[in-house]
């Protein structure tokens, strides 16, 4: 198909958007049959020296670099991209766009199609995500100035733990001070586990409300979530993005008394902890590097920073995997997913070793292959299968907000 060919979108097809800071990842899917019409990733929004466009639509992948002042005119810049590959997202008969936002706080637990009301009570809890929700706000309205025909709907990282039990999602704070300002585990990466556990059930051939499964979203960003008969019961995450696992320039699980030291002898504001707690931290603040690639080379030729990294990375890892065996009490299945737990072989045989006891075995064959199917990569005799499910939350969120709409 040349670029001037008009594409057929089949109508119902969704535009998936999630916007960060200075990045916007979007994706034009049908929900129905998964065909993936466009994707693409927006970089270095607001930058003085200029953005870039990875954009792969109609057989073909370009990168462009170009001037994005703002999130209005990265869509403006994906919609002509889509334009020129024949794509025109006013007459695609689109059933909805789906915004990824990341905190629903206590007010969201379920997809929500976007109104004055609910653009209002997501902006009102952007304190509880102050690096997330803000951008997500900016890109329901941009695309929605560009595209207001189409119903915008908002699938929240956290609604998926919405109903944690009550002593998994309470603080042992004051209770009036944690209601006052609504602090308890709220969990992310919701979505993704949500999809990723269907998935397993359904590799597992075994009705979801039947498998007990741990889930471990191990990305630049990673969570871990104990999964009973289809509900969470236990999520690594907390209030924040922040608690929980090692990662990327993250802290994880940290003394809540190193901040008073920080702030009290190291006279750090409270915007210096959390750019450090956020941006400088975790695998980066180790070794001075977030990707996981490199940390593994480095390992391997012996570098003592990256292996220290490393190390702290596994024992969080197989510290929780541990507990939720344990909160469980029957473990069916324990998936691995995201960048680095669908593509690193090593950290997956590394975090089980040593396990067979607990009905845990790694094939090293099955473990080695690359693909991005669904797999096992256990031995047939573990009790316990091992499996990679490669995540597709722009499916998901396509899933759900198609689903609410034809509600409507």
């Amino acid at each position: 198909m040349t670029a001037v060919e008009k594409a057929e979108i089949v109508p119902g097809a969704v535009l998936v958007i999630n916007a960060g800071s200075s990045s916007l990842k979007y994706q034009l899917v049908d929900p129905v049959t998964e065909q993936v019409y466009a994707d693409g990733l927006a970089e270095r929004i607001g930058e003085p020296s200029g953005g870039a466009v990875k954009h792969e639509a109609a057989g073909r992948k370009r990168e462009i670099e170009v001037i994005l002042p703002d999130h209005r005119a990265a869509i403006a810049q994906v919609v002509e991209l889509l334009r020129e590959d024949g794509i025109d997202l006013a007459d695609a008969a689109l059933a909805a766009v789906g915004h990824r936002v990341v905190h629903g706080g206590r007010s969201f637990h379920a997809p929500s199609v976007i109104d004055d009301r609910v653009r209002s009570e997501i902006e009102r809890i952007a304190p509880l995500a102050p690096l997330h929700n803000p951008p997500n706000l900016v890109g329901i309205d941009a695309v929605s100035a560009l595209l207001p025909d189409v119903p915008p709907v908002a699938v929240f990282d956290t609604a998926f733990f919405h109903n944690l039990p009550e002593e998994a999602a309470t603080y042992a704070i004051d209770a009036e001070t944690a209601r006052k300002y609504a602090i308890r585990r709220y969990g992310f990466h919701g979505t993704s586990h949500q999809y990723v556990s269907l998935r397993a059930a359904e590799f597992l051939g075994r009705p979801d409300d039947e498998v007990n499964q741990i889930v471990l979203h191990l990305g630049n960003g990673a969570s871990a979530s104990a999964i009973r008969g289809g509900r969470p019961i236990d999520t690594s995450m907390g209030m924040t993005p922040l608690e929980g696992l090692v990662m990327g320039t993250r802290t994880g699980d940290i003394d809540p008394g190193i901040a008073f030291q920080l702030a009290r002898v190291g006279e750090m504001t409270i915007d210096d902890i959390d750019r450090l707690y956020n941006k400088r931290s975790g695998l980066k603040g180790l070794s001075g590097d977030n990707d996981f690639r490199s940390i593994l080379e480095r390992v391997a030729a012996g570098d003592a920073a990256a292996t220290l990294a490393y190390k702290v990375y596994l024992h969080r890892l197989r510290h929780y995997i541990g507990a939720y065996m344990i909160e469980l009490g029957r473990v069916d299945a324990i998936v691995f997913t995201a960048g680095v737990g669908e593509n690193a072989a090593q950290v997956r045989a590394d975090a089980l070793t040593d396990l067979g006891a607990y009905g845990i075995e790694i094939d090293p064959e099955r473990n080695a292959e690359r693909t991005d199917q669904v797999r096992r990569i256990s031995t047939d005799a573990a009790a316990i299968a091992v499996l990679v499910v490669p995540t597709n939350e722009e499916l998901e969120i396509a899933r759900q907000s198609a689903a609410v709409v034809a509600d409507l």
